[in-house]
C-alpha cells in the first residue's frame, strides 16, 4: 500500500508517516518512481505500535530501540533493553510528578496567601467606609 493508503487505516498524517521512517521507525519499498510502498498489515500493525509507545512519553530513539521487543502481541517482551528503558522513563515520570506537586504546593501558598490579604484588605476597606 503507498502512503496514503497508510496514513487513512491508521489516522496518522503522512508527514508523520514521513518522520517516523526519517527517524528509522518505519521502513517503506520503493517503486521505480521513487512513491513508498508499505506491507498492508505489517505496517498499520506497526505504526499502532509505534503511536501507543508515543503516547507513554518515549521518544523516538527509545522506540527505535524497543520496537524489536514490540512483536507479537500488545505489550513489550522483557528483555534486558525493554526493561531498561521502561524502568527509565518511569523513574523519569516519578521525578517529574515530584516536582509538579512541589511546584502546586509552591503556588497554593501563594494563592492561600493572597486569599488571606483580600479579606484583609476588605476587612480595611469595610472599616474605613464604616468610620467615614
Amino acid at each position: 500500500m503507498r502512503i496514503g493508503e497508510l496514513a487513512r487505516r491508521t489516522g496518522v498524517s503522512t508527514r508523520a508517516l514521513r518522520y517516523y521512517e526519517q527517524r528509522g521507525l518505519l521502513r517503506a519499498q520503493r517503486d521505480a518512481n521513487g512513491y513508498r510502498r508499505y506491507d498492508d498489515e505489517e505496517a498499520v500493525e506497526l505504526v499502532g505500535r509505534i503511536r501507543e509507545l508515543l503516547a507513554t512519553g518515549l521518544n523516538t530513539d527509545d522506540i527505535r530501540a524497543l520496537l524489536p521487543c514490540a512483536q507479537g502481541g500488545p505489550g513489550l517482551m522483557p528483555c534486558a533493553l525493554s526493561s531498561g528503558i521502561v524502568e527509565r522513563q518511569m523513574a523519569q515520570l516519578e521525578a517529574e510528578i515530584a516536582d509538579l506537586t512541589r511546584r502546586r504546593a509552591a503556588l497554593g501558598a501563594y494563592a492561600q496567601v493572597m486569599r488571606e490579604r483580600r479579606a484583609q484588605d476588605e476587612a480595611l476597606a469595610i472599616r474605613a467606609l464604616r468610620s467615614a
